[in-house]
């Protein structure tokens, strides 16, 4: 229900923009996540569909932006000042709940996952 698009190579100081459409339900809460190789997979950004609420991860803030188009239905991760060490698989991920600040780096709360989409950056 979640596909992802817009990964690829790019060359660090460059942008990507990373899309997630989700298809036959609009949920509430959207967040992407990310994994690189032999580490854990870490909280990115997230945001509430009402675009109340957004959360950055330290490493991330003021580099990333999240928004979503409510016509669209789909979320976006616009990626500027890529770093090498942003590479890695992003996966989308949503929830039918409104997730509260505290919660949405959770990445156990959220019931569904996209397939990923691979962001290499290089130096």
């Amino acid at each position: 229900q979640l596909v992802e698009s817009g990964g690829g190579l790019v060359q660090a100081g460059g942008s990507l923009r990373l899309s997630c459409a989700a298809s036959g339900r609009t949920f509430s809460t959207y967040a992407w996540f990310r994994q690189a190789p032999g580490k854990e997979r870490e909280f990115v950004a997230g945001v509430r569909w009402s675009g109340s609420t957004t959360r950055y991860a330290d490493s991330v803030k003021g580099r990333f932006t999240i928004s979503r188009d409510s016509a669209r239905n789909t979320v976006y991760l616009q990626m500027n000042s890529l770093k090498p060490e942003d590479t890695a698989l992003y996966f989308c991920v949503a929830d039918s709940r409104s997730l509260i600040w505290s919660t949405m780096s959770q990445r156990d709360v959220y019931d569904y996952w996209g397939q990923g989409t691979q962001v290499t950056v290089s130096s």
